[in-house]
């Protein structure tokens, strides 16, 4: 096994493979992706997850993310 399989989960992310570190939180993995937090929307292994309980959401190995990014504009 490889050191990064050994220290790392692995997810999906939009349909692409991620790793993270075991105990992550959402709100620390968007940030390490290079997301403002506030400006995405999270499906979360298929449902709509409500920005209240992000802080709450430790990823877990094979976990399904699907991130919008929310876009301004006229």
């Amino acid at each position: 096994m490889s050191e990064l399989s050994s220290s790392t989960i692995a997810l999906q992310v939009n349909g692409e493979a991620r790793h993270c570190a075991p105990g992550t939180q959402l709100p620390d993995f968007l940030t390490q992706l290079g997301l403002n937090p506030r400006l995405v929307a999270v499906e979360y292994n298929g449902e709509i997850l409500h920005r209240q309980f992000w802080e709450r959401t430790t990823l877990q190995k094979g976990d399904r993310l699907e991130i919008v990014t929310i876009v301004g504009g006229g």
